[in-house]
């Protein structure tokens, strides 16, 4: 079950960081350059069909993995093991993601034009910077650098 989950994490980290790197690296400047949001929400309706089921994949399989790997809830924000310090790390990313989304869905979308544009493309790139981050944080405990 461990490697299923491990797998399932990956790709579902793979489908969220690679629409966020498209959205802000191909779509974005695009819609910044003409001023026109219609762009970015035409990418969005059809992402968010694979994003949100993505990221709830990821979130999902990070707390079994973390279960396995950290029985102990409980010290998954000690910051005292390469693993602990994975969970923590990942679990702040995901805090963060959670926040920039509820603001930009409460605040910023409902009034989206060529104005608050600027504002929703800070939150893209954050977000898109978050699931670098993730990644990176991923990685860098398989290969050693969290030691």
């Amino acid at each position: 079950m461990y490697a299923t989950a491990l797998i399932v994490h990956v790709l579902a980290a793979t489908v969220w960081t690679g629409g966020h790197l498209v959205l802000a690296l191909g779509i974005l400047p695009g819609a910044l350059r003409e001023r026109s949001p219609a762009a970015i929400e035409a990418f969005e309706g059809r992402f968010e069909k694979i994003g949100i089921p993505a990221l709830l994949l990821q979130v999902a399989s990070g707390l079994y993995l973390a279960t396995r790997l950290a029985p102990a809830p409980g010290s998954w924000l000690a910051f005292e093991t390469p693993v602990t310090r994975a969970i923590a790390l990942k679990l702040a990313f995901l805090l963060a993601t959670v926040l920039l989304a509820a603001h930009a869905r409460l605040r910023i979308i409902p009034r989206l034009s060529a104005e608050t544009l600027p504002a929703l493309a800070w939150h893209i790139v954050a977000v898109t910077g978050l699931a670098m981050a993730f990644v990176v944080v991923g990685v860098g405990y398989r290969v050693g650098l969290l030691s």
